[in-house]
């Protein structure tokens, strides 16, 4: 019998553990092997409309030599097909290819292309044979030339409001004012140019409202219509302040009051001549009939009212 010293004893020890650690590691990583697993470097991409895109789909496991891989778009809430049996399908059509393993590159990409879009990978060979990456696009588009409506002309105190939309880019536009190429800040009282004016901005909808304008309000007016795809303006629309003429107003009045005046003594006048009387028809014309047809016509109480008698001559 042999006896072992306790170095040896423990050195056996410390062989049988990482023999045991080893083989735990080995059967982690043929299990990875046998799982199919995806990852995107990015699940919510953008572009600017008519620029390339790409939404990747990153394959990290996979023990299969020829997956199935494929893409659908989904919008809103229905799904199609955007690379389907090896092929580019849908409205994707000569816009977009598979980069392998499995990314997909979109060029030329317009609004409609704003959808979510998800990668699948089928592995039959692996012990986890399915995967998928879900990835949110998102198309920018610039603003087209904003609709602007500015009040020609405003007298001084009266209310005035300015309007300025566009409906086309994406996302939704801010809008700024312009007067004189001199931007109009939201809050007027951060400026000592419009620290005095009484209007009220609204960048979300584009609207400058004035409670009471004044003379120093008057001048060449703007807007721009932004977003992260850029930027769009409208032609400068002349606004012009005036003063109200009270006298001449108040003399407009008195005018017409004394032509009123004028006309009514005119017309008593002509009634107190007589130029408006009417005369009264006395008595009634008749015209007899002649008797040559034989017949008597007798005039009754009511006049006008006849009555023909019966006399014929033979």
């Amino acid at each position: 019998m042999y006896r072992y010293s306790k170095h040896y004893i423990h050195s056996k020890m410390a062989l049988t553990r990482l023999s045991c650690v080893l083989a735990l590691l080995s059967l982690h990583c043929y299990v990875s092997i046998l799982a199919v697993t995806l990852r995107t470097t990015n699940s919510a991409p953008w572009a600017n409309e008519f620029e390339s895109i790409e939404l990747s789909c990153l394959i990290e496991s996979i023990s299969t030599t020829r997956p199935r891989i494929e893409w659908k778009k989904i919008k809103n809430g229905e799904p199609s097909y955007v690379y389907f049996g090896n092929e580019i399908a849908g409205d994707l059509v000569k816009r977009a290819h598979i980069r392998e393993p499995a990314t997909l590159v979109i060029f030329n990409a317009t609004r409609a292309d704003t959808a979510h879009y998800r990668c699948e990978v089928t592995a039959p060979d692996d012990q986890k044979t399915f995967d998928e990456v879900l990835i949110n696009l998102n198309i920018r588009v610039k603003p087209v030339i904003p609709t602007c409506a500015v009040p020609k002309s405003v007298p001084v105190g009266k209310s005035a409001e300015l309007s300025c939309v566009e409906h086309e880019g994406f996302p939704k536009s801010q809008y700024q004012w312009f007067r004189n190429k001199e931007e109009i800040p939201l809050d007027p009282k951060s400026s000592p140019k419009f620290f005095n004016s009484s209007y009220v901005l609204n960048g979300d909808t584009g609207t400058l409202k004035f409670s009471a304008v004044r003379k120093e309000d008057a001048g060449q007016y703007y807007c721009r219509a932004k977003n992260e795809a850029g930027v769009s303006e409208c032609n400068p629309q002349m606004m012009e302040v005036y003063d109200i003429n009270i006298a001449g107003i108040i003399l407009g009045v008195l005018v017409v009051v004394v032509v009123l005046l004028c006309i009514t003594v005119g017309i008593c006048c002509a009634y107190r001549r007589g130029y408006f009387a009417t005369q009264k028809q006395t008595g009634s014309n008749y015209k007899t009939s002649g008797k040559g047809d034989g017949v008597d016509y007798v005039r009754t109480e009511d006049e006008g009212d006849f009555r023909h008698k019966s006399s014929f001559v033979i």
